[in-house]
């Protein structure tokens, strides 16, 4: 898993699971540009570096992508983590969340993959890591405008592996969980019995608790490294067992 010599893009690098990723990334040898609305919560080190990017801002994007390459002298992997959440049924996200939410998390990704493209192609170590989820694939209450976007994620993962495949880039992501992250305790904060609401959410996982972040950053390290040279194509679960096992009702 080590990245050693390699350049990789963060965005949501400044907190959460971006901020994992980027400690993990350069954990392994790689030097690290962090995108983010306020990348002030990136690691302070010589191997990073913080640029303010707007994933729903191609020229943003193009310009914080260019000052990386700059500062760096290539790009090898982009980890396309950032997003926002939304809670509610179809009935209860207006249309303006609805166009909120798919821009930031599926055309946000396709918006800084298409940015990064023309400077991964340059690597002979491309790989492209999005950041999914269990909702993908798993029916959750009141998250029908989030995990109909992180599906959108889901299948945007399979279509780009499938054109790039030839020219030896990959892609793949990663499907987490409920992970421990500040948006998890805001939303805890929020409910009227955040102790009850947190055993809850806990429970959803077989494992009978949440899942770290350094846990998800793990595994998007996996895939962007060369050790993962013969993996396109791929969602890798990193939910507690939450997707595959199906246990008896505890008590």
């Amino acid at each position: 898993m080590r990245c050693d010599g390699l350049v990789a893009v963060v965005t949501g690098g400044g907190s959460g699971i971006g901020r994992a990723c980027t400690e993990a990334l350069l954990a392994a040898g790689a030097r690290v540009g962090v995108l983010d609305l306020d990348p002030s919560g990136a690691p302070e080190d010589p191997g990073v570096r913080p640029v303010r990017a707007d994933v729903a801002d191609r020229a943003s994007l193009a310009a914080a992508v260019a000052e990386v390459v700059a500062a760096f002298g290539g790009l090898d992997i982009l980890v396309n983590n950032a997003g926002i959440s939304a809670v509610g049924t179809v009935e209860e996200n207006d249309d303006a969340q609805w166009a909120r939410v798919l821009d930031v998390n599926v055309t946000g990704v396709a918006r800084t993959s298409a940015v990064a493209l023309p400077y991964l192609r340059r690597s002979s170590s491309a790989a492209v890591v999005n950041v999914s989820s269990i909702a993908a694939g798993a029916g959750l209450p009141r998250r029908a405008l989030y995990s109909a976007s992180k599906g959108a994620v889901h299948a945007l993962t399979l279509a780009m592996a499938a054109d790039l495949v030839a020219e030896g880039i990959r892609v793949n992501c990663v499907a987490p969980g409920t992970v421990d992250t500040p948006w998890v305790a805001r939303l805890l904060a929020d409910a009227p019995d955040p102790a009850a609401e947190r055993r809850r959410l806990a429970a959803r996982q077989p494992t009978g608790r949440l899942v770290g972040a350094a846990e998800v950053a793990a595994a998007v390290c996996y895939l962007a490294s060369p050790a993962a040279a013969a993996v396109t194509g791929t969602s890798l679960a990193v939910d507690g067992g939450m997707a595959g096992l199906r246990l008896p009702a505890r008590g």
